[in-house]
């Protein structure tokens, strides 16, 4: 029941900031509510892909796929006052990150999935609707960015493995992960955090 509830905050956010990329870009309803869908449901999608269940749940249950959807028309809409709303999107959206790595785990780890995998999994269940946003936008995804993303995702994905190893409960594991996720997130963008680039001389 947790999983459900933190995945459902989760698909909330992320439709959200999907949505409101689609209106900075100023695409139509149509264009506003795909971006925000696919932002919401595309890295669970992925996620499901990899570990062989058919249909993606996202896909064969209608509350994900309808509470992105709906968030997405809100924002369409509202979008006004949404935008004014940047601090906290930026705060859903680090959540929602965290939320997506430590459930994409939990949910390869109960899959069968080795340790590295859920890892990964986990980390890409919390990235891949954001690539897919950028991608559709035709913009360098977010991960290939300095900007701290998919570090802490990563983070949150094997603190969660790491708990269920430990034979701590799932829903344990869910909380750890997350806010160790989102914390590093959070820190990240406070602090402007971000990896090394290469270092270009000048000639």
């Amino acid at each position: 029941m947790l999983l459900k509830v933190l995945e459902l905050i989760g698909v909330v956010a992320f439709a959200a900031s999907g949505a409101l990329v689609g209106v900075s870009k100023r695409l139509d309803i149509f264009g506003v509510c795909l971006l925000g869908v696919f932002t919401a449901i595309g890295g669970g999608v992925i996620r499901d892909v990899l570990l062989g269940i058919h249909p993606p749940t996202a896909l064969n249950t209608w509350p994900t796929f309808t509470t992105a959807l709906v968030t997405s028309v809100i924002v369409f809409f509202l979008h006004p006052a949404v935008s004014k709303l940047r601090r906290e999107i930026l705060v859903l959206d680090a959540l929602g990150m965290g939320l997506f790595a430590s459930s994409g785990a939990v949910i390869a780890f109960a899959a069968g999935a080795s340790d590295q995998a859920a890892c990964l999994i986990g980390a890409t269940t919390a990235i891949g609707g954001g690539v897919l946003r950028d991608m559709l936008v035709n913009e360098l995804p977010l991960l290939l960015h300095r900007d701290l993303y998919a570090v802490p995702a990563l983070i949150g994905s094997t603190v969660t493995v790491a708990c269920l190893e430990l034979g701590l409960s799932s829903d344990l594991g869910l909380v750890v992960g997350t806010v160790s996720a989102s914390t590093v997130r959070l820190l990240a963008l406070w602090r402007h955090w971000n990896l090394p680039g290469p270092r270009i001389s000048e000639s």
